[in-house]
């Protein structure tokens, strides 16, 4: 006995439609597009926060020369262009008095040169003047109970 199949028997043959198949594409298509976009984010915020690092850097830094250097810092703004992780950067110094006499208040703001305007690192220190010439180092000496003068 043989048996046949008719063209119109209920039988469906195994595999995938067109409309089965453009739907796995178009969900494999919005999560690629999630992934990318997603990478796109993390390059963006390491390169910021890279960005912030330095500019700190050169913020505490300017600070640090601003408070060793020989002669106080003067009152008013001074800027300096200057080239720090092979990029071009500019950096403000604000100095103003405060209501100490030895004390002065030095905003350092950072940005780079391309973009002045766009403040990237603010950082705010205190500066007092500087040690006299004549005056005397410090020397320590050290004994078994710890650090003397």
């Amino acid at each position: 006995m043989f048996l046949t199949m008719s063209p119109d028997s209920s039988h469906k043959s195994g595999g995938f439609t067109l409309i089965e198949v453009l739907v796995a594409l178009a969900i494999v298509t919005l999560g690629m597009f999630a992934v990318v976009t997603q990478l796109n984010r993390y390059a963006m915020s390491a390169s910021y926060i890279e960005q912030k690092t330095l500019a700190s850097w050169i913020a505490t830094n300017t600070i640090t020369e601003l408070s060793i250097d020989s002669e106080w810092a003067p009152l008013g703004t001074s800027e300096l262009n200057l080239e720090f992780a092979n990029r071009l950067w500019r950096w403000r110094a604000e100095v103003t008095e405060t209501e100490i006499e030895n004390l002065r208040r030095v905003d350092v703001y950072v940005s780079l040169s391309e973009k002045p305007q766009q403040i990237i690192h603010r950082v705010s220190g205190l500066l007092e003047p500087p040690v006299p010439a004549d005056y005397p180092p410090t020397y320590w000496i050290k004994n078994s109970g710890g650090l003397t003068e």
